[in-house]
């Protein structure tokens, strides 16, 4: 196991390539059906992020896989919005995690030491899909995509046999059904056997030929092809239609769906251990592919107390399968510096396959790292595909041998523009010096700046950024809505064209008017990734109040420092960060010169406008009739804003037993406060 960040700039760094890398991995894996990395791969990358985020949550990032399900959809057919957002799932590898995924639901619900009611069910490695129904007969389906929006798909659906057209016997008026779309291995290997006949591309697996199969643009094609349909799970529903899960999927096969028949239900964690077990054993004989099993709470009001937490749910994980080793050579070490100076080691290695996909480079994390496993380029490495960030090398194979090259040396000098790469005492991570000087740092925060989750500027990719800062069109975020002015010289570049510069001009004047929240986020500030971005757009509501209450949060000890402190999950640490940022007069050039051309739009509320919507709230002492984490979860969704300490700006602070400190400082500031029964109360009539 990797060992994780020794302090905070280690963990941001380390954040930020996450984010970067599995991104990429998904548009690869959703968009094209062409995935990049194995399945083991993808998830030890998700959970090294997770674990990392766990460690240090004011960290998380605005595009923070953890926040995010998968890439939007792609173009070439029609896009439908789920009724309920399809989430994804938190991974476990391990009886200890699964254990602790209990522990996180027992804690949540108060439940002490409870055997939780659970539902096994394999996990299928094929494709995800939402099926719409009104009164009894199929609308439409949408693939998953981004979680929010899909792909419809509805005509290719209606192709597959194990899609019911109606429901049988009694079924809501409304009700969006789940499930994964798969192909079976023999139906598989039958249609690489087609492909070959025909002269055309074989698929690398099952899970390819399904995605690819049913998200064909000719109908046609689909329905010449043998797909099936596991169901499992519900979206928005018109009605109640069970009181467990178990029931649920009971309630599925009476409506005409096929349901895997091994799901098992079982009574708490040793079962699920021995389901495990159990399902391992026979996973190479089943008609399918699995990589696990998902392991969901049976209660269904369990689950709705239990909610989500960012774009997972709390109520269910999916335990994964071991995955394995492989052996390649080490060709050499390079460097790469991110937009916040860090230098990070990346291994380039010897292609080697590892379960089906090429594997040439790995993270190296930081030069103590380097050191500890004394890896050398010219080593063979184990290669390690679950676990903390993947490829993990894992060991050298033949440290030994007596040819073997000298040690690495880290540099001690940024190898992009020649700065000190200085190491702060008690840090792991180097960091250019070079700061708005250095060329990498400059294009890196551009490329952050037009990202998915930031502007997202179509036409505006990392190559086409690229050249623009080398060639001087754009040197900061404002020069890129000057670009306009420039349209007939991009006209006339090499592979554009008056059509794709035009088109360009279009995307960036359509982002002119940008959310707060992505403003924040695009700004790149160290540790405001976009949970925290959301967090503070929420908070202050317009780019004025945001903007003038950062630069009083610079005086140390001041009101709006402490209240940008005492902001829920953001805390001092960020607030110094956010300080930091405000006190560089460059930095507030860069930002009134990008302000003055956009429109930067009021934070949206998030409740249904009632009492609480908008009000910062603080919850002190215990809660009797729920917990803690469970009181914040349902004061967010009515709209209130959590704080962890008590300000001139709190509007109600709700007492728990052993209030405590919080409650003499509402008492000496004046702020209104109630007990759990006049919060339940206020709750209630919402």
């Amino acid at each position: 196991m990797n060992a994780p960040p020794e302090d905070a700039t280690e963990a941001a760094a380390e954040l930020a390539r996450l984010a970067a890398e599995i991104a990429a991995h998904d548009r690869a894996y959703h968009e094209q059906d062409s995935p990049t990395v194995t399945d083991a791969e993808y998830d030890a990358l998700r959970r090294r992020n997770t674990e990392i985020e766990a460690l240090y949550p004011h960290l998380a990032r605005v595009d923070s896989p953890s926040r995010r399900i998968g890439p939007a959809p792609a173009g070439g057919f029609a896009k439908r919005r789920h009724r309920v957002p399809m989430l994804s799932l938190d991974n476990a590898f391990d009886a200890a995690e699964f254990e602790e995924f209990c522990q996180r639901v027992r804690r949540f619900l108060g439940l002490k030491d409870a055997v939780l009611p659970l539902v096994a069910e394999p996990k299928i490695d094929g494709l995800s899909i939402s099926l719409t129904y009104e009164h009894g007969r199929l609308l439409h389906g949408a693939t998953r995509g981004d979680g929010m929006e899909g792909e419809d798909v509805t005509a290719n659906l209606r192709t597959m046999a194990a899609v019911p057209r109606t429901l049988r016997g009694q079924a809501p008026a409304s009700i969006e059904i789940r499930g994964e779309v798969f192909m079976t291995k023999a139906d598989f290997l039958a249609l690489n056997a087609a492909q070959e006949a025909a002269g055309l591309r074989l698929l690398a697996n099952p899970r390819n030929g399904a995605a690819g199969s049913l998200r064909q643009l000719d109908a046609r094609v689909t329905a010449g092809r043998s797909l099936s349909l596991f169901a499992y799970a519900m979206g928005e529903a018109s009605e109640k239609v069970a009181d467990t899960h178990w029931g649920f999927l009971k309630r599925l096969e009476e409506w005409g769906f096929t349901v895997n028949d091994r799901s098992r239900r079982l009574a708490g964690a040793e079962a699920a251990e021995a389901f495990q077990t159990e399902i391992a054993a026979a996973r190479s004989g089943l008609a399918y592919d699995i990589d696990g099993v998902v392991y969901k709470i049976d209660d269904l009001d369990w689950q709705r107390r239990l909610g989500f937490v960012g774009r997972t749910p709390r109520w269910a994980v999916a335990w994964k399968f071991a995955a394995e080793q492989a052996t390649t050579r080490l060709e050499a070490i390079a460097i790469q510096v991110g937009r916040t100076g860090a230098l990070t080691p990346v291994a380039r290695l010897e292609a080697v396959n590892v379960g089906g996909v090429l594997v040439t480079r790995a993270t190296l994390h930081n030069e103590d790292e380097i050191a500890r496993k004394d890896v050398r380029p010219g080593d063979t490495v184990v290669l390690q595909r679950a676990g903390d960030v993947i490829p993990q090398i894992v060991s050298v194979v033949d440290a030994g041998r007596p040819d073997r090259g000298p040690a690495f040396v880290f540099p001690d000098h940024c190898p992009v523009c020649g700065s000190l790469a200085a190491r702060p005492p008690g840090e792991v991570v180097r960091r250019c010096t070079g700061g708005l000087i250095c060329p990498a740092q400059t294009e890196e925060r551009l490329i952050h700046f037009v990202s998915r989750s930031a502007f997202d500027i179509e036409g505006l990719g990392e190559r086409t950024l690229r050249e623009f800062h080398a060639e001087g069109l754009v040197r900061g975020p404002a020069d890129i809505f000057h670009l306009p002015e420039h349209e007939a010289e991009i006209a006339a570049r090499e592979g554009w064209g008056d059509v794709s510069a035009r088109n360009l001009m279009r995307a960036i004047e359509q982002r002119r008017c940008i959310g707060l929240a992505r403003f924040i986020y695009a700004l790149g500030i160290r540790r405001i990734g976009e949970a925290n971005a959301k967090l503070l757009a929420r908070h202050y509501g317009s780019y004025r109040a945001w903007r003038e209450q950062m630069e009083a949060a610079v005086v140390i000890g001041s009101e709006a420092r402490s209240s940008l402190g005492g902001i829920l999950r953001i805390g001092p640490a960020i607030a110094e960060e956010l300080a930091e940022f405000f006190a560089e007069s460059r930095n507030l050039d860069a930002i009134d010169r990008l302000a003055a051309l956009l429109d930067i739009q009021d934070a949206e509320p998030v409740g249904d406008g009632g009492a609480l919507e908008g009000k910062i709230v603080v919850f002190t002492g215990s809660l009797e009739s729920m917990t803690r984490p469970e009181a914040r979860s349902l004061a967010e969704k009515l709209g209130a804003r959590v704080a962890d300490s008590v300000s001139k700006k709190t509007d109600l602070v709700v007492l728990g037993t052993d209030s405590g400190g919080k409650a003499r400082r509402a008492a000496e500031l004046g702020v209104p406060t109630v007990d759990e029964q006049a919060w339940l109360k206020l709750i209630t009539e919402m």
